[in-house]
């Protein structure tokens, strides 16, 4: 027989005599609105508000927690759809949801695990889990689910209760579908300004983009003023569009600025192709301090995600593109990488920056001292690799004895796979549960405060963190 698919109401809450107090406090926050402000759902899902195409395109091929443990164990990206920079044809859906399915007990012991079962029972309606026999009467009842109009795209964001979810747009990003979605949903899917792509002038195509970019701003940017000027003019455009943050994806956290010669220098340098990998670097570098100036200016909250080497199999990168899950932490620094900024804008009114890492080993050493000092600094929530049970309990034990609870962003999910969202939430409310809950039975916080915080980690946060300043 099947076996059956029932998540246990009392998952990720801790054992023994802080559970009933866990499960109070996980009961006042699990009906609180979602704000979703790190997101990275594809906007064109709710420009068009189209159906879904298949349980494989909805669930395996955009998930790189799902495809990165699938080809850990040898199965080929080709079998999960990975779109190929060369067109060619990719497996068929049914045959993508097959190997997903007969692969289901690659992912015991990982957040993947809890969140699928959390979509498949609650939000899809299944009973059954996952596996080789049940493949196809699973691919043919999620496909019948998603043929009905409570499952379009725009439907879910009621259906979630999310109140505000942000999407991640380059700065090359003309907004037309956001304008077209302020109209239909005023306010609830706002863009957020992304501009890695222009920041890091050793990439390819770099000239190009940059002119993209000037035209799209009316602005010369064959020269680094034009280039300042260009990316100010395409803020207040996000801005417009309802934009609350900027994201940026930087190797390393060093924001030094450069002097305007030597960064003009480089910029020209660049335009023809001719720029140095060092040069490329420190040039990154100034512009994660330029951007820092422009937040200042324009209210933009500064997310900072560094510490990932991106692409890191060559092969997988020439065959299928950036961004396919290939990407791998390195050791981050941040104490002396952002003095600089810090120096400057660290207590400067309106000036908000919010730190991830997936370097879990400089939580207690320099992410907290730093947010337990600077007004500007917020935590983000764990991310990535850390957004898991263990992860994101960990993060609470090495913070907040010394940044406290209100020195965070709130729990904002990190995900392009939209069905996830609701899970991801879920499991953040019910580790915070538990973390508060062990502190009441032994009597370190009041029952009354931890719900007071448990709200707070949940959603006021977040709203403060990001909608307060705007």
């Amino acid at each position: 027989m099947p076996k059956a698919l029932q998540p246990h109401p009392d998952r990720a809450l801790p054992a023994g005599p802080a559970r009933d107090v866990a499960r109070r406090i996980h009961d006042s926050t699990k009906d609180l609105p979602l704000l979703c402000l790190h997101g990275h759902v594809d906007i064109g899902l709710f420009a068009t508000d189209a159906p879904f195409g298949d349980p494989a395109e909805l669930l395996v091929v955009p998930d790189h927690y799902v495809t990165r443990m699938l080809v850990s164990q040898g199965v080929s990206p080709g079998k999960l759809g990975l779109p190929r920079r060369d067109g060619k044809q990719s497996a068929e859906p049914r045959e993508i949801w097959r190997e997903f399915c007969a692969n289901w007990h690659l992912f015991l012991g990982t957040p993947s695990r809890y969140w699928l079962e959390h979509e498949f029972a609650e939000v899809l309606g299944l009973t059954v889990h996952p596996s080789a026999e049940t493949a196809d009467e699973l691919y043919d009842q999620i496909m019948v689910r998603l043929a009905e109009p409570e499952f379009r795209p725009r439907a879910l964001l009621d259906r979630f209760n999310i109140e505000l979810i942000s999407t991640t747009d380059a700065a090359t990003d003309d907004l037309a579908q956001h304008a077209k979605l302020a109209a239909d949903l005023p306010g609830r899917v706002v863009p957020t300004f992304r501009p890695d792509a222009v920041a890091h002038v050793d990439r390819d195509g770099w000239p190009q983009l940059v002119a993209q970019l000037g035209e799209l701003a009316d602005v010369d940017t064959t020269t680094y003023d034009g280039f300042l000027q260009a990316l100010r003019q395409r803020r207040r455009k996000f801005i417009e569009a309802g934009a609350r943050a900027t994201d940026h994806g930087h190797l390393t956290a060093a924001a030094v600025p450069l002097g305007d010669d030597q960064a003009a220098r480089i910029y020209a340098a660049a335009l023809h192709n001719e720029v140095k990998p060092e040069d490329a670097a420190a040039f990154a570098g100034h512009m994660l301090y330029q951007f820092a100036t422009m937040s200042a200016e324009d209210g933009l909250v500064m997310q900072l995600h560094p510490g990932v080497l991106r692409d890191h199999d060559p092969a997988i990168f020439a065959t299928y593109g950036p961004d396919q899950g290939h990407d791998i932490p390195v050791a981050t620094e941040f104490t002396r990488s952002l003095r600089p900024l810090l120096e400057r804008f660290g207590h400067a009114d309106g000036f908000r920056l919010v730190l991830f890492t997936v370097d879990e080993t400089v939580y207690s050493r320099e992410l907290a001292p730093l947010a337990g000092v600077y007004p500007a600094v917020r935590l983000g929530a764990p991310w990535w690799f850390l957004d898991s049970p263990d992860g994101m309990r960990r993060f609470r034990e090495l913070v907040t004895e010394t940044a406290g609870f209100y020195n965070m962003s709130g729990f904002v999910d990190d995900t392009r796979a939209y069905l996830s969202i609701p899970a991801r939430h879920d499991l953040a409310r019910r580790i915070d549960a538990g973390y508060l809950a062990n502190l009441v039975v032994q009597h370190r916080l009041d029952e009354d405060d931890a719900l007071q915080v448990a709200k707070a980690l949940a959603y006021d946060l977040a709203k403060d963190t990001y909608l307060s300043n705007r």
